[in-house]
């Protein structure tokens, strides 16, 4: 039965990548004008909210939207999720209307057309260069300054093994909003891995379900706090995770 659905895979996963660089291009004068002064982000941000809506729903993907509490306008956060996919980059965009940045990996930088806009609008890491990841810290300050919100997915990556739930997270996300005092907003997606994962003959359209957690405050938090915090939030994301695959 499956290699019956290998043409029709093929197809969507195709379309799916068209769809990644169709908005751009049409969108390309207005994206290059937004990049010609910082202060101009918030509205690189809107349009990239459009293209994100563009995949999602070009796809065949809806997302569902469940919140423990509400996002402030024009407040700053740190955004935080589990990191199974490449949807979740998208999924992240829909979710979130405040003005935020992302601290992603900077391999991104060398895809065609998508490349030129990530390099200007993402936090780089390179994950194996302590150099980098302090460029990253000094970067992510003037961000916060400007007051725009932080998403960090803090597993570092998409996890080899399609098996791993919740896999083990780093320090950065943490180390960044308890010296900044930003709420730390955890959020799970639940459904992405399932309905995108990085195993190119899988997946399938429907609904992306996304949970807002309890916001964490650090406004009383010090430096040395960050590791509790981190371990806190990842127990809390995970018992959540299970608890969705138990629902199934």
């Amino acid at each position: 039965m499956k290699i019956f659905k290998i043409p029709l895979w093929i197809l969507w996963r195709v379309w799916f990548y068209i769809l990644v660089l169709l908005p751009i291009i049409v969108m390309f004068p207005f994206l290059f004008i937004s990049f010609l002064k910082e202060s101009w982000y918030p509205q690189f941000f809107k349009m990239a909210r459009i293209w994100a809506k563009v995949i999602l729903y070009g796809s065949g993907f809806y997302p569902k939207i469940q919140a423990e509490e509400n996002i402030i306008p024009n407040k700053s956060y740190m955004f935080i999720a589990n990191h199974t996919s490449m949807v979740d980059i998208m999924l992240m965009l829909v979710t979130v209307k405040n003005p935020f940045v992302f601290v992603g990996k900077k391999e991104l930088v060398k895809i065609p057309l998508f490349g030129f806009f990530y390099k200007r609008a993402v936090i780089m890491v390179d994950r194996d260069s302590v150099k980098s990841r302090q460029q990253v810290y000094e970067r992510a300050q003037k961000r916060i300054n400007q007051k725009l919100s932080i998403c960090i997915f803090p597993e570092g990556k998409v996890p080899d093994d399609e098996s791993i739930l919740l896999d083990e997270f780093k320090t950065g996300a943490f180390n960044l909003a308890v010296d900044h005092h930003l709420p730390i907003v955890p959020m799970i997606f639940p459904d992405n891995k399932k309905r995108f994962s990085y195993t190119f003959f899988s997946g399938s359209p429907g609904k992306l379900r996304v949970k807002i957690l309890r916001f964490m405050d650090t406004s009383n938090k010090v430096h040395h706090d960050r590791k509790n915090i981190r371990d806190e939030a990842r127990e809390i994301m995970y018992k959540e995770l299970v608890q969705f695959e138990t629902e199934k």
